[in-house]
């Protein structure tokens, strides 16, 4: 399973990027794979993924992921029924950027 990290600063000061990578690295162990950070614009939330590459090897699949320039998400799991929710979001308009 992949390792995922997460910090958020309520009083607005921003995040120490360098521990924040140092933070995320920890759990490398959990995903050799792949790494990835996201800050939000003000830098005080800080989302960190480490990545075990199973099911979509690709770069498409690196997280933690940004959709519509607006939502951000890191997972650590797997959608077992992720075909037929696909499928379906498809059909209501939604894009897809990976097969992750």
């Amino acid at each position: 399973m992949c390792g995922i990290t997460g910090i958020w600063y309520f009083d607005n000061r921003p995040v120490d990027l360098q521990n924040f990578q140092k933070f995320t690295n920890s759990l490398s162990h959990r995903g050799p794979d792949g790494y990835g950070i996201w800050l939000n614009n003000r830098k005080n939330v800080a989302l960190g993924h480490r990545r075990l590459a199973i099911l979509d090897l690709t770069e498409n699949a690196k997280q933690p992921m940004l959709y519509n320039n607006r939502f951000v998400i890191t997972y650590n799991g797997e959608i077992y029924n992720f075909i037929e929710i696909r499928e379906e979001l498809v059909k209501k308009g939604y894009s897809f950027n990976s097969d992750s």
